[in-house]
């Protein structure tokens, strides 16, 4: 049974631009959004100011608020030009490329610490520089096999351990919007997805194997076997037989007269003709070849992204050398090239419309239908026609993310102001529901990371002078003391012990990645305390090297029991150490003290990496997860929004937050400040343009004069009035 869903919108959507050509596909957007609104009683808000429609689109866009100069650079504009301006900059500008790596990674659910993570976060980001088309990029997402030296997008396949099952509700969930997972033990409860649709649309990945041929994946890669693994009935059903499943794609798919296609199709088609033409080449796939080659010309300055930094491009280049293109080759899956294709044909509803709506809620803080990975017959969609009019104008567009971006920019929508305590709570989520409102949202904790640091003037340049900020530091250090003299053994030699059956027996480690014993365990090994050596990071000790120091007298009694050390298994070998350490009486005794140890070092902070470019996800008490960034260890999961006293903590008393703050001496504002005749009015004019991205009203720059002159001085003052500033709700918030 193929699945069919209400496809309402599509011949208005359609008619609508036929009769609305000459307008501008933003000012459709909106016409079409009043009228599904119209038999509503909303509560419309006002259109937000130029100023404030800068911050907001330049956080979107590329992940920061706007700097100085570029305020400076934006008020210069002509008015009636300016906002078209400011968006076509930010489109173009390099961090672009990362803010949006940062969406695709939420989405793709992309972890850095999972093999083929960062090959992948790569290849996204040289996607979207390279201004990729979404649904190219996709089509080697969902088809590619290999290693991800040279086919970076198989990470998409690595994330979910090339296991069928998981990758068909991935696969659904992320690039159709549909949470067919659900049908995978019965039938959908809520639904109508059977289970045995769930198993043919598994098939499709049901020939991909992952090979490992080394420790640490340095070897592994995905092919494609010939053996369909996965079988019907499901194994928990006990069956007496299980046979294989044929793969069936269980989406529908609009079906579209050769000679009577819509608009929207045939621009697509009449896109990417031009797209060929310019290119002077057929559509394909990304070369791999040319994919490394031409990061080689940018590799050197894109490391340099100072410690903490995550290398989006170079990162692929480090095994380069030894990765041999023409004979690399591995099998592909024609299962999953022919999946690839039928999800993103253009007469695929599906694949545009959750891309749209996904987009549309970075943009807008809500999608048209939420959950946005979970669109159904039986899930409300409030504007259904403007949904399905916005997917035609992706698709026509010829899957441009930036032509996306640039209509829903261009809408009245996206202008929108808040409705605050004037309006009452059901009128105020009433007016966000339809959109004639915007709701507050939070910046994602990356883009609200590299606020701070603009805003504080600590990105990139420092803002003092060497020397400028010498302190003393005083550090606890632990410090070995050498043992007793009536506390040293005879010799470095414990005896083995006589309750033991037979002699104790050195490991031969296996070749895996786990140790087969712990260092301390191998340090007693045999009774003999075994000292391992680590050269070049290795632990010698596994499986490479073992040296021994101060070894039992007599090389015979040695390697006797080595000999007989290798036939042991490890769990032998692990409770004889056990019960060796336990009854050991002679072992030398450490002993520490500790002391305060000063120092003197010059505390003036840059940061030098953007977080767009760190290894994401990061450790759960970082800034970033603490502010919402997910763990993307499972679907479904998107940012959480949601305040805590913990972030409260980390604004109030944090190191950045106070460092942005102080006012240093390469600052503009410092010479306001420290001149003859100090221009207060000025530095307070400039620290809310810098921080809030505004002038400050006549009541908040009379309560910034009290805070400035309440300080011992002017300059400390301003730190205080900064603080404050980065604390509010306004900065972190749009």
């Amino acid at each position: 049974m193929i699945k069919k869903l209400p496809f309402i919108g599509l011949g208005l959507a359609i008619i609508a631009f036929g009769q609305l050509s000459a307008k501008t596909a933003s000012e459709t957007l909106d016409e079409l959004l009043n009228k599904e609104n119209s038999d509503q009683q909303l509560e419309t808000a006002p259109l937000i100011e130029d100023l404030a429609f800068l911050r907001k689109v330049t956080v979107d866009l590329i992940g920061r608020i706007p700097t100085m100069e570029e305020i400076t650079t934006f008020q210069k504009w002509p008015l009636s030009e300016r906002r078209k301006m400011a968006v076509g900059n930010l489109l173009e500008d390099k961090r672009f490329n990362d803010r949006w790596t940062v969406f695709f990674s939420d989405m793709l659910r992309i972890r850095s610490g999972k093999a083929g993570g960062p090959q992948l976060m790569a290849y996204v980001n040289k996607c979207l520089k390279e201004k990729t088309p979404y649904d190219h990029m996709a089509r080697e997402l969902i088809s590619s096999n290999g290693k991800t030296t040279n086919t970076p997008a198989v990470g998409f396949i690595l994330g979910d351990d090339v296991d069928p099952m998981a990758l068909a509700g991935a696969t659904s969930q992320i690039f159709m919007g549909v949470r067919i997972a659900c049908a995978q033990c019965h039938n959908h409860p809520f639904d109508d997805w059977e289970q045995k649709q769930f198993y043919g649309f598994a098939a499709y990945f049901g020939k991909t194997k992952f090979i490992e041929q080394s420790d640490f994946n340095r070897n592994a890669y995905t092919t494609e076997g010939h053996e369909q693994m996965v079988l019907w009935p499901p194994e928990r059903l006990k069956p007496p037989e299980r046979f294989p499943v044929a793969a069936k794609f269980p989406f529908e798919l609009v079906k579209f007269e050769k000679d009577n296609r819509p608009s929207h199709i045939s621009r697509f088609q009449s896109k990417r003709e031009e797209s060929k033409k310019e290119k002077g080449e057929k559509e394909k796939f990304v070369s791999l070849g040319d994919f490394l080659d031409d990061i080689d010309a940018s590799a050197s300055e894109s490391r340099k992204t100072g410690p903490g930094g995550f290398d989006l491009e170079g990162s692929l280049m480090k095994d380069k050398k030894k990765v041999n293109l023409k004979g690399d080759i591995y099998r592909q899956s024609n299962l999953r090239k022919e999946l690839a294709r039928l999800i993103t044909q253009p007469e695929n509803r599906y694949f545009p419309r959750a891309f749209v709506n996904r987009a549309w809620k970075e943009m807008m803080g809500r999608g048209f239908f939420e959950p946005i990975d979970n669109y159904s017959a039986y899930n409300e969609v409030s504007h259904t026609e403007t949904l399905e009019y916005l997917a035609d104008e992706f698709v026509a567009s010829g899957y441009d993310v930036r032509a996306l971006l640039r209509i829903i920019t261009g809408t009245e929508a996206y202008r929108r102001g808040h409705h605050y305590s004037d309006t009452s709570e059901k009128e105020r989520k009433k007016a966000e529901h339809r959109f004639v409102a915007a709701p507050v949202r939070r910046m994602i904790s990356e883009a609200f990371y590299d606020s701070v640091l603009i805003a504080g003037n600590l990105m990139g340049e420092k803002k003092w002078r060497n020397g400028e900020n010498i302190k003393t530091i005083t550090e606890t250090v632990r410090i070995a003391l050498p043992p007793k003299e009536e506390e040293k053994p005879e010799a470095d030699v414990v005896k083995t012990p006589e309750a033991n059956p037979e002699p104790p027996q050195p490991v031969t480690p296996a070749s895996t990645t786990e140790p087969t014993m712990s260092n301390k365990m191998a340090n007693m090994a045999g009774g003999t305390m075994i000292r391992s050596r680590v050269v070049g990071g290795y632990d010698l000790e596994q499986g490479l090297e073992v040296d021994f120091d101060g070894l039992l007298s007599g090389d015979k009694k040695v390697k006797g029991e080595l000999a007989m050390m290798k036939k042991m298994s490890d769990e032998k070998i692990r409770m004889q150490q056990e019960q060796s350490m336990m009854q050991q009486t002679t072992r030398r005794r450490m002993r520490y003290t500790y002391r305060d140890q000063t120092r003197e070092i010059d505390d003036n902070p840059s940061y030098p990496t953007s977080a767009l470019r760190m290894q994401s996800p990061a450790a759960p008490p970082s800034f970033f997860r603490v502010f919402g960034q997910p763990s993307r260890d499972r679907l479904g999961e998107f940012r959480d929004s949601s305040a805590s006293m913990r972030q409260s903590l980390m604004l109030l008393n944090g190191k950045n937050v106070h460092e942005a703050s102080r006012v240093g001496t390469l600052e503009p504002l410092h010479k306001m400040l420290t001149a003859k005749s100090p221009n207060i009015d000025k530095a307070i004019e400039y620290a809310y343009l810098a921080a809030l991205t505004r002038k400050p009203t006549e009541e908040e720059h009379l309560e910034a004069l009290t805070i400035v002159h309440t300080a011992d001085n002017l300059v400390d003052g301003m730190a205080d009035l900064r603080w404050v500033l980065f604390n509010t709700h306004e900065f972190r918030f749009l």
